[in-house]
């Protein structure tokens, strides 16, 4: 993080959305909207599975880690480390799987617990909450974005576009 980005005591300033990875889970980039109001970390998955693997409660899970790209799809494996009930901003209760695992912001790192519940109607895959604030020392500014860094979007292939051609593209020859 720049130094234009901490606050008088030292700590971090984000902003209410950053690019974040995972790189334990091989998640290379990720938006994530940063909400102080929820208390737990919220990752979008589908296909989840636990499995037992050496007397360990397992998860594995897929995501799509860009926002309007379902084409791309990444398959994530981790320990399961509780399962609660958590009530989403609508009051609904569900019961979700958390994972631990080590979150990277700009030039700083540190673990986070998450849940891991369906988000594909929501435009944010990840909501990072204020436990994982607290646990980071992060400092939230929500009149700006990206203080934490660039965007991670170009980690992952451009999208296909429907109407590029296959095959040779023929081109006038200069005479």
């Amino acid at each position: 993080m720049h130094q234009r980005n901490r606050g008088p005591d030292g700590r971090s300033i984000i902003g209410w959305r950053e690019w974040v990875s995972f790189p334990d889970l091989g998640i290379p980039g990720i938006k994530a909207k940063i909400d102080s109001g929820a208390r737990t970390s919220a990752l979008h998955t589908f296909q989840l599975e636990t499995f037992s693997e050496n007397g360990c409660r397992r998860v594995r899970f897929g995501i799509h880690p860009l926002q309007r790209r379902r084409d791309t799809e990444l398959f994530c494996t981790a320990d399961v480390v509780d399962e609660r009930m958590v009530r989403d901003s609508g009051g609904h209760a569900e019961k979700r799987l958390v994972i631990r695992s080590t979150l990277h912001l700009g030039d700083r790192q540190w673990p986070i617990e998450i849940t891991l519940t369906n988000r594909e109607d929501m435009l944010f895959r990840l909501l990072l909450g204020r436990s994982a604030l607290a646990e980071g020392g992060m400092l939230v500014d929500p009149g700006r974005s990206y203080l934490g860094g660039p965007s991670l979007r170009k980690r992952y292939p451009p999208r296909r576009s429907k109407n590029k051609r296959r095959g040779p593209v023929s081109r006038p020859v200069d005479r």
